[in-house]
């Protein structure tokens, strides 16, 4: 196996370990209002997985950071989504 591919699973492994472990510890009340912090990450997430599937050789990077770029762009929306909707909650209610 090649030393990259090896260095970029093994790292891939433990952000994926370590991401699981920082969002189970978050209390329920503080993960919406906390959404808005992840999207701005997650909008950077995309733009690092554009640049890595841009590239015009289809390998598994190329393979991998299509996935990543589906994977981000499906989190950002839904926690724009998500965070529309706890917003909802807080305005008025128009009277008929």
């Amino acid at each position: 196996m090649e030393a990259g591919l090896l260095t970029g699973l093994v790292v891939f492994v433990l952000a994926s370990f370590v991401g699981f472990e920082v969002i189970n510890k978050v209390p329920p009340t503080l993960h919406t209002p906390l959404m808005s912090g992840a999207n701005a990450i997650s909008g950077i997430a995309v733009v690092g997985a554009l640049l890595i599937a841009g590239v015009r050789e289809w390998n598994i990077t190329t393979i991998l950071g299509l996935i990543a770029v589906v994977l981000a762009t499906v989190n950002v929306v839904g926690g724009f989504l998500v965070t529309d909707r706890m917003l909802q909650m807080f305005k008025k209610k128009e009277t008929a």
